[in-house]
């Protein structure tokens, strides 16, 4: 395995990465944002009050993009484990 081999290897394992956090992350980003201007707005200072919104964000994120990041891992981990072979040279 040559240094560029890996560094590929790893820049490919951060993409993936990202992409599967982002839809969960950028929800829950939107919601709390969204709490935040409606706290504000309301003068309401509870702090716990966010936390079952993004939660539940979460939640649904990973029900609709649920199928899409599984096959983004799957098509990630065929790959990985069908070119095993020249890893090991």
């Amino acid at each position: 395995m040559t240094v560029e081999f890996v560094i590929g290897l790893a820049r490919e394992a951060l993409v993936v990465s990202l992409l599967l956090s982002a839809p969960t992350l950028g929800l829950g980003l939107i919601v709390g944002v969204l709490v935040s201007v409606f706290q504000a707005v309301t003068s309401i200072q509870e702090q716990t009050l966010t936390f079952i919104p993004k939660i539940l964000a979460g939640a649904v994120a990973l029900v609709f993009f649920g199928p899409w990041m599984l096959i983004i891992m799957l098509n990630f981990t065929s790959r990985i484990l069908g070119n095993l072979g020249n890893f090991a040279r």
